[in-house]
């Protein structure tokens, strides 16, 4: 009983972890960038207000010194910092996985 029980926890766990990180999609992504792109570059590493993206993943670390990675990539996004807004409230989850997915093609 007891391991019919664990392999069942496993399952929904494994689901409900697969759910809470959808892919995003690049193309709507970019859609989303438009908001970011007063302040950033996409096509370049140059600073606008902010850091320029281009090749952010390519990147070992952010402008903080944290690893690049979509966890610290999403922290950044939801609370700003430095003169940049926080758009934790602003942006959806999606929305900010659409962004992460654009920033990976750059």
């Amino acid at each position: 009983m007891y391991r019919i029980r664990t392999i069942a926890m496993a399952a929904v766990l494994t689901a409900a972890s697969t759910l809470s990180f959808a892919a995003g999609n690049a193309a709507k992504g970019k859609d989303v960038f438009e908001q970011c792109s007063v302040c950033h570059n996409a096509d370049s590493t140059e600073r606008k207000i902010g850091p320029g993206l281009k090749g952010l993943f390519k990147h070992d670390k952010l402008v903080d010194g944290k690893a690049v990675n979509d966890a610290n990539v999403r922290a950044k996004i939801n609370e700003g910092g430095n003169g940049m807004p926080a758009y934790k409230d602003i942006l959806s989850d999606q929305e900010k996985d659409d962004v992460i997915a654009y920033l990976k093609t750059l």
